[in-house]
């Protein structure tokens, strides 16, 4: 397989440049193998149980789940236009190839060299075995073993892998002649041929990829090139090792390529390496990972191939969190989840990203056991989480230090972390009770994380990402020696081959069946089949509130059509062919799904309308860092002020609450399409700073030197894409006049 670089002048071939060249790889499990793997139904738990389709998407609950609301199949989603279509189609073509680009770079796929390295190399018979070379400092490994980078470089190989899984089942569906939609996935601006050739290249880098990393698989079903290449003991040092963190990205970067790509060759080490898992920690006491993720890995696999084993042990590993088993990281026991058991804990604390994959495995583990007291122990920290540590972007993590959350409402604009991952994490989780509840709460904050905390993550060009995701940056900021912009790629790089494996599964979000009911979460263009209907959505969202749905084929018989009116939209009207219900008139219902009933014919269309009027946000009076300040939102989307667009100082602006807003459409460079919304407000010129940066107590009032002015605010998932400068979510209002909101 080859990459080419950007500048077109760097070819990377990975088979005879790199690591496989003059290797053989190892022989998987032949078909006739009793142990070979099979792929399960989503209700494998329960014999009998068959989908008319296969599975499709990251989280397939099975059909003896606790489950309201049901995963489309593997091909029941399609985005064909749109926003959202463009940031797939930009991950694929741009942010993936880098992703490959990287993993040579960086030293990932060379630490796997090493790993088969050190056990093809034992001791000569006779020969003293040499002192123990010293252990990894935390997860940084020791000088002079060769590994390069932090102990889990590992996992960011998994996430590609997956974001391959998932990218090639979208695009055996848009290469498939004959598929229906708006067909708008070619832009002529591009090389017809580039998506097949994508698609090789990446099933190439898969296919040999797996092949290495059965041979570093050991024998018993271990796999982790750190502690192979190393010789650390294993397991001795869960609380920094990673170990079963890079375990789960792995198990659920087999499920994708199984459900996506149809590619069953890394299920085969997943079994074993999961079947491993199993021997050495079921009913047992002997530890846990300090970074979760395995717990809601196993789960999916047990939803994969039925077997009830990697279910429970992930059951176990829920039940032990809180009992002093994860060890000591330096941090203390709150930042890893450890302090008190999962079901006598309200809140969350600690490290964010871990707390949210945690609470992701505990909803995974509460559905398929049926265990109610846990899935709402669940719903009740969801709950808390949103309302009190997460800020308006979606983000979540109050603290630099740990990465991790603050206490109740300390949600600091300049200060806020806001990892990429954590909001990851908290969009899986949110699924997971999207799809256990049907609630509509869950589908409203995964719009608000997805538009929000996430693609701000991501520039224009889908080639460099945010790992820290503030909501205020000034001018002259500094993080020891970081501007605090977003950059190609980290030596802990977790953020961006977990963006790129998000995006690729994208689709799979858009909508869920029950029964006789296709419902629509998330809007975009896009063709969907459900509940026995196929339909077609076509859409400008996030800009324009206007949503059109045809249906394309349909049953014999009745079937519901549900669609999500999200909490920001103050009106929402309807029209399905002859009926018309303006936005005044119609009555939003309590659970915010309006749902038409009827036998569909092929044709008929229903239009949502969305009210993504530009309105005014407060804080709650209770987070002390936003005091005196508003912010702007419009639809789905935050918005914010960036130096570039306004007439004064950003830190010398203030704006008018309660004065009415305005967006336009705009083209910008570096950024492209986009509205701005205009924003009345005033300038106040300030003199060089008193002592302890005091000033007298008494307000602005306006004057010569106090004008009128419009700040400008963008969308915040488009800022820093054209150069350096200040920018803020949270304006101050200006004193004295500020109007109601």
């Amino acid at each position: 397989m080859t990459y080419l670089s950007r500048d077109s002048s760097v070819r990377f071939n990975f088979r005879e440049n790199l690591f496989l060249a003059g290797w053989e790889a190892g022989p998987l499990r032949t078909p006739d193998d009793p142990s070979q793997y099979t792929s399960a139904t989503p209700g494998a738990a329960t014999p009998g149980a068959a989908p008319s389709a296969p599975p499709g998407g990251p989280a397939v609950p099975t059909a003896s789940a606790i489950a309201a609301q049901h995963p489309l199949s593997a091909t029941g989603a399609r985005l064909t236009g749109g926003l959202l279509h463009e940031w797939q189609r930009r991950n694929a073509t741009a942010s993936m190839p880098l992703a490959l680009h990287q993993l040579v770079v960086a030293g990932n796929l060379d630490n796997l060299q090493l790993a088969i390295r050190a056990a093809a190399e034992p001791a000569a018979p006779g020969t003293q075995a040499a002192p123990p070379a010293p252990g990894a400092t935390g997860v940084t490994p020791p000088a002079g073993l060769g590994y390069h980078g932090p102990v889990f470089m590992d996992s960011d190989i998994y996430k590609t892998l997956e974001a391959i899984g998932w990218e090639l089942g979208s695009a055996s569906i848009r290469e498939s002649p004959g598929t229906q939609g708006p067909r708008r996935d070619q832009d002529p601006a591009q090389d017809p041929a580039q998506g097949p050739a994508l698609s090789t290249a990446f099933a190439a880098f898969a296919a040999t990829t797996i092949e290495l990393l059965a041979r570093v698989q050991r024998p018993d079903g271990y796999l982790n090139s750190y502690v192979q290449a190393s010789g650390e003991p294993r397991y001795q040092n869960l609380a920094s090792s990673h170990e079963m963190y890079c375990d789960g990205h792995f198990l659920q970067a087999a499920v994708a390529l199984a459900r996506g790509a149809g590619n069953q060759d890394a299920m085969d080490i997943a079994i074993r390496l999961a079947d491993h898992l199993v021997k050495d920690f079921a009913g047992q006491a002997r530890g846990l990972d300090g970074h979760p993720i395995v717990e809601t890995a196993l789960v999916e696999l047990y939803r994969e191939t039925g077997t009830t084993a990697y279910r429970d042990l992930a059951a176990q590993f829920v039940e032990q969190r809180g009992r002093g088993l994860a060890g000591d990281s330096g941090f203390g026991r709150r930042y890893l989840q450890d302090h008190l058991p999962v079901r006598e804990r309200t809140t969350e604390v600690g490290h964010a990203v871990r707390a949210l994959y945690l609470e992701a495995g505990v909803t995974d583990v509460a559905t398929e056991t049926q265990d109610t007291e846990l899935l709402n122990g669940s719903i009740i920290r969801w709950a808390d989480m949103v309302a009190t540590k997460t800020s308006l972007t979606g983000g979540n993590g109050s603290r630099h230090e740990g990465e991790s959350f603050g206490d109740h409402f300390e949600l600091p604009p300049d200060r806020a972390y806001n990892e990429t991952c954590a909001s990851i994490a908290s969009f899986q989780w949110s699924w997971r009770l999207l799809l256990a509840t049907g609630e509509a709460k869950y589908a409203d904050h995964m719009e608000r994380i997805l538009y929000n905390g996430f693609a701000a993550a991501i520039s224009t060009d889908g080639m460099r990402f945010f790992y820290v995701n503030p909501l205020q940056r000034r001018v002259d900021h500094y993080e020891k020696d970081d501007p605090g912009r977003r950059r190609e790629w980290f030596k802990c790089a977790c953020c961006p081959p977990n963006i790129m494996r998000t995006l690729a599964s994208l689709h799979h979000y858009l909508a869920t069946s029950n029964d006789d009911t296709l419902t629509v979460h998330q809007y975009a263009t896009a063709a969907i089949a459900g509940a026995g209907l196929t339909v077609e959505l076509d859409t400008s969202y996030p800009w324009d509130g206007l949503v059109r749905l045809r249906v394309t084929a349909a049953p014999a018989g009745a079937r519901e059509i549900a669609l999500r009116v999200p909490a920001w939209s103050a009106t929402a009207g309807l029209a399905a062919d002859d009926q018309d219900e303006s936005a005044e008139r119609l009555r939003v219902p309590r659970d915010r799904y309006l749902r038409l009933r009827r036998a569909w014919r092929p044709g008929d269309e229903v239009r949502l309308h969305l009210d993504v009027t530009p309105r005014w946000t407060r804080p709650d009076p209770r987070v002390d860092a936003l005091r005196g300040c508003v912010a702007i939102e419009r639809g789905p989307l935050v918005y914010c002020f960036e130096q570039t667009d306004q007439p004064a100082r950003l830190d010398e602006l203030a704006v008018i609450p309660g004065t009415p807003l305005t967006g336009h459409a705009a083209t910008l460079p570096g950024i492209g399409a986009t509205v701005q919304v205009a924003v009345p407000g005033r300038h106040a010129p300030q003199g060089p700073a008193a002592a302890l940066a005091t000033a007298p107590a008494t307000s602005a009032a306006p004057g010569p030197e106090n004008r009128a002015v419009t700040a400008t605010a963008i969308p915040y998932f488009q800022w820093d894409n054209r150069g350096p400068g200040a920018m803020r979510v949270w304006i101050p209002a200006a004193p004295g006049i500020a109007g109601s909101v």
